[in-house]
């Protein structure tokens, strides 16, 4: 039994080239869709520089109240 991948594909009968009417559907979708994912990769870099500035924040005031919380119990 061979475990080599077995690509079952189907032309209708027809060539099984692609014909210059959806390799230029294709080139327009793909057009399409850089722009869209530009935009989007943009805004989610955006986001995670945000994201990164406020959580180095964040750890470092809990980590200054336990701190102080800590000093005041023993100091009780």
């Amino acid at each position: 039994m061979s475990t080599a991948p077995q690509w079952d594909t189907s032309s209708f009968g027809e060539s099984a080239q692609a014909r210059a009417v959806e390799l230029e559907a294709l080139h327009q979708h793909l057009r399409q869709c850089s722009q869209h994912s530009g935009r989007v990769v943009a805004l989610h870099c955006g986001w995670l520089g945000v994201q990164a500035f406020v959580l180095s924040r964040l750890v470092t005031t809990l980590a200054i109240v336990v701190i102080g919380a800590a000093c005041a119990l023993t100091l009780i």
